[in-house]
């Protein structure tokens, strides 16, 4: 057994998987989880497979844990889609699916190889993270699974339907997690807003509340919510003031025409409504835009660029388009050249460079700042951290103490790349 003792996690892909990875390194039983690859007599790949190009990067990583002679498990979302094959062609030692990752410290016994694929789409984990390793804050998923069926989206076959954590167990999660230092949660999920929906009168907006009257968090962040999910009760529950002044609301395009390519359920002049009320509260507001699906011409594009500018976002995903077998958009003949999707893509970038910068200084208010990490300088040490807005803040100071700490800043320089200031 001494060779299997040390266990490292690559982890691809979101947040969700991140979370799924901290289940993952709390039932390791007796093994030893370590931050190096080249430590580990074992390797678990917790796996995305969004794109093709994401399953390239697991495969990628595959084959060069093969070369080093790792022992690899293969888990994550690539299970539905690449497990099998991946198996079959001895790239990892054995593969499980999402249900089975509060088993690992029992397979890392095995000798014998084991494909699992899915055979429980409704599972929720029941596993307590006491500590979120290596973080200054906690992602916690409250959901599992989406019941949309977007154009250019595989994770609905390879997550499920929408389904809940309950609330007791989300609410003991985060007493559990203040109890060890964690002062910042970010809720998460495939699909957040859903949260809730096979619930009895309970939902995000509720839980959200009963987060607050736990009175043991500073700040709570919202993972990526749909606009077509925030209604007038979720409204008043993200004015609560330990609610971050900032979020993340999915449009995927401005162009009304592409969104009923998407099959997404948004729509602009809806969105643009919505987004301006938020504003008007003084949020910092997120997006995801993905430019360059099949379909998107040029004067399609203009309606949408058009449409775009018009939205106060200080925040941006953009992607270009990344075929997804097994999806509808993968169908599409119309395609958009390469060059054609990036350069649309660095117009959106400049767009929202210049929001954001426009918003810092038409809101320099103190800022409330987690410290995350540190850098040493001639002058000392460098300090990182996100403020209420989700804006990168930098600072400089001769302590060497102050990672994981709340700092207020009253006065700070903006700049393009972020705020700067000294302690």
């Amino acid at each position: 057994m001494s060779n299997q003792k040390r266990v490292y996690f690559k982890t691809f892909g979101c947040r969700t998987n991140l979370f799924d990875t901290q289940v993952m390194k709390s039932n390791l039983g007796t093994f030893e989880c370590v931050e190096d690859e080249n430590l580990a007599d074992v390797i678990v790949v917790n796996s995305c497979t969004v794109t093709n190009g994401a399953d390239s990067g697991v495969r990628g990583y595959l084959n060069k844990m093969r070369h080093l002679r790792k022992k690899v498990y293969l888990t994550g979302c690539g299970v539905g889609t690449r497990g099998e094959e991946i198996f079959a062609n001895n790239l990892a030692h054995s593969v499980f699916a999402h249900s089975f990752k509060e088993s690992i410290g029992d397979f890392l016994h095995k000798d014998e190889r084991f494909f699992y694929p899915e055979s429980n789409e409704n599972h929720i984990d029941n596993t307590l993270i006491a500590q979120f390793s290596g973080k200054s804050r906690a992602f916690l998923k409250i959901q599992e699974g989406c019941n949309f069926a977007c154009s250019y989206c595989i994770i609905p076959s390879v997550r499920g339907k929408a389904r809940s954590y309950p609330k007791e167990s989300i609410l003991s999660q985060i007493r559990t997690l203040s109890e060890s230092g964690i002062s910042e949660v970010v809720l998460t999920g495939t699909n957040v807003g859903s949260y809730g929906v096979d619930l009895d009168d309970y939902n995000l907006a509720k839980l959200i509340c009963d987060i607050n009257a736990l009175n043991v968090l500073k700040r709570l962040r919202i993972g990526s919510l749909e606009p077509s999910q925030i209604d007038s009760e979720l409204k008043n529950a993200l004015m609560l003031p330990f609610v971050e002044r900032h979020l993340h609301i999915a449009l995927q395009h401005t162009s009304n025409t592409m969104l009923d390519l998407m099959n997404r359920h948004n729509r602009v002049e809806s969105d643009l409504a919505l987004f301006d009320e938020f504003a008007q509260q003084g949020f910092c507001l997120g997006s995801d835009f993905i430019v360059g699906h099949p379909g998107e011409s040029e004067e399609l594009w203009q309606e949408a660029l058009h449409n775009f500018k018009k939205f106060p976002l200080t925040h941006l995903h953009p992607f270009i388009y990344s075929k997804r077998d097994g999806t509808f958009s993968s169908t599409l003949t119309h395609q958009v050249r390469g060059d054609i999707a990036k350069t649309r893509l660095h117009t959106l970038k400049d767009i929202i460079a210049a929001h954001n910068i426009d918003f810092r200084k038409a809101h320099y208010v103190p800022l409330e700042v987690l410290c995350e990490s540190k850098i040493e300088s001639e002058e000392g040490f460098v300090y990182s951290g996100l403020d209420q807005f989700f804006n990168r803040f930098h600072f400089t100071s001769n302590k060497a103490d102050l990672e994981g700490q709340w700092l207020n800043f009253e006065s700070y320089e903006i700049r393009e790349e972020g705020n700067y200031g000294k302690i």
